[in-house]
């Protein structure tokens, strides 16, 4: 059994991580710890106090207790917020007060467009036009080339964890560039794991989703490779007979 540990803030799609557990289809267990978020606000400060490595660490012995392998913050904002090396610094405390293999959402996200082969991406963001431009930024930081940036331009999480299919599969469209080779959506707030397959066919390419990139991020820290192709084209990378 791999065992896998997330602090995830608040409360908008956690859902998910249920979800794809059960899509994964194997000996892999999703363990979800909610972290107080403070003030619920896609703004600078708000979310800089609420990925601080004391609010982090409250959730921390809970996945200890588990007895998960490694654990991920499943905050994209409230991770690449602090730039490419605050973000850094931020992981680190986190898998030393852990003591195991530590990541976040943000660095999921450079990870797998790295995993895809993409070169070139668009960003379709929930937050407000600073906040998404700092998240383009970190990835430029990763070497990864940010060809177009939508915002919605949307405060809270609350208000974001209410959309559905239709409001998903708009973003995707409006978001969408014909010079990009994959489209990210990067709020772990946003309900995704059961709309990748119908996003991906919408396009005619790869899309990566906060929650989506969070869990495979959790699986290459333990060092597991899975295919589920119901998560979409991250998840069709290693071959369907698994060891």
């Amino acid at each position: 059994m791999t065992a896998l540990g997330f602090l995830y803030p608040g409360h908008s799609a956690e859902d998910d991580y249920p979800r794809i557990e059960q899509l994964l289809g194997s000996d892999i267990r999703v363990d979800l710890v909610h972290t107080d978020i403070g003030e619920d606000a896609h703004r600078v400060d708000a979310l800089l106090e609420m990925g601080s490595a004391g609010r982090l660490a409250a959730g921390v012995q809970e996945l200890r207790h588990a007895g998960a392998d490694a654990v991920v913050w499943a905050c994209t904002s409230g991770s690449f917020v602090y730039g490419w090396d605050g973000a850094q610094e931020q992981v680190r405390s986190l898998a030393q007060t852990a003591g195991m293999p530590a990541s976040s959402t943000s660095f999921a996200f450079a990870h797998a467009v790295r995993e895809l082969g993409a070169r070139r991406v668009a960003i379709g963001a929930t937050y407000p036009e600073d906040v998404a431009q700092l998240f383009a930024e970190f990835l430029r930081a990763a070497g990864v080339e940010v060809v177009s940036v939508s915002s919605s331009g949307i405060i809270t999480a609350a208000e974001v964890g209410t959309w559905g299919e239709s409001e998903l599969l708009a973003l995707a469209r409006n978001s969408d560039h014909p010079d990009a080779e994959a489209l990210l959506l990067p709020d772990t707030a946003l309900h995704t794991a059961a709309h990748i397959p119908a996003l991906e066919k919408e396009l005619g390419k790869p899309v990566l989703t906060a929650n989506q990139v969070t869990v495979w991020e959790g699986l290459r820290l333990a060092d597991r490779r899975v295919n589920a192709p119901e998560l979409g084209a991250l998840f069709t990378r290693e071959p369907l007979v698994q060891a």
